[in-house]
């Protein structure tokens, strides 16, 4: 019995080791990565380079107060407080990736989905993640939030074609972004977490799922009261 559990101990202490190392790969390999991407263009290029291929460019001032508290709510709580990455969103990840045995769960704050958005593939893998936090880390460092969130809203796909909120609330309200009223607002902060899937010409049901989604984010993180979000829902 005590050499079965000399030999477990063993094993144990292998794994560690193989595990550490293993990690220590990954990690070097994603900021390779990182680094090949940097060195081919800075983040001041990169938004020089992003400004310059936008249809219509949207600075943070012109978006309305209530549509970045539904994106905040809906993909990043954290996002005002955190410094690239969220650890909480990270172990609840790692923690639902490995109960289901995939890469399905992300935990990706915006600063990251901008620099997947900006500077990778959009292919699910461990060193791609690894380059990606090096990247948030970087336009965390550059960027203030607000440019980060400017820059996240003007790179994301809304469907239907439309590369940039500018784009998407004309297309889909007609209108500017300065003009989107509450209900326009909740409903397009739901579209890029699956554009294919929630665009609203699309699956006008599926849309208005992700909208109710949307509405029991902000109520949660108290962005709106009970009262205000059953008025958007009863307009549904």
């Amino acid at each position: 019995m005590k050499k079965f559990l000399k030999f477990l101990k063993y094993l144990l202490i292998v794994a560690i080791i193989v595990g550490i190392i293993g990690a220590g790969v990954i990690t070097y390999q994603g900021y390779s990565l990182y680094k090949e991407a940097i060195d081919e263009m800075s983040i001041s290029e990169k938004i020089e380079e992003i400004k310059q291929e936008a249809n219509v460019y949207t600075e943070y001032e012109k978006l309305p107060n209530q549509y970045v508290n539904a994106v905040v709510a809906v993909e990043d709580r954290r996002f005002f407080e955190h410094n690239g990455i969220d650890l909480v969103s990270i172990a609840r990840a790692i923690k639902k990736d490995i109960e289901t045995m995939s890469l399905a769960e992300g935990g990706s704050t915006i600063t990251q989905q901008l620099a997947k958005n900006t500077y990778f593939t959009q292919k699910k893998q461990f060193t791609r993640k690894i380059a990606e936090i090096f990247m948030a880390f970087q336009f965390e460092k550059e960027c203030s939030k607000e440019e980060i969130f400017e820059l996240y809203v003007n790179t994301m796909y809304f469907g239907d074609g439309y590369y940039c909120v500018a784009d998407a609330t004309q297309g889909y309200f007609d209108k500017d972004v300065t003009e989107m009223n509450l209900y326009e607002c909740t409903l397009l902060a739901g579209i890029p977490n699956a554009p294919s899937v929630y665009a609203p010409t699309k699956n006008p049901e599926l849309a208005r799922q992700r909208q109710a989604q949307v509405l029991n984010k902000m109520i949660k993180y108290e962005y709106l009261t009970q009262e205000e979000a059953d008025k958007i829902l009863n307009e549904m």
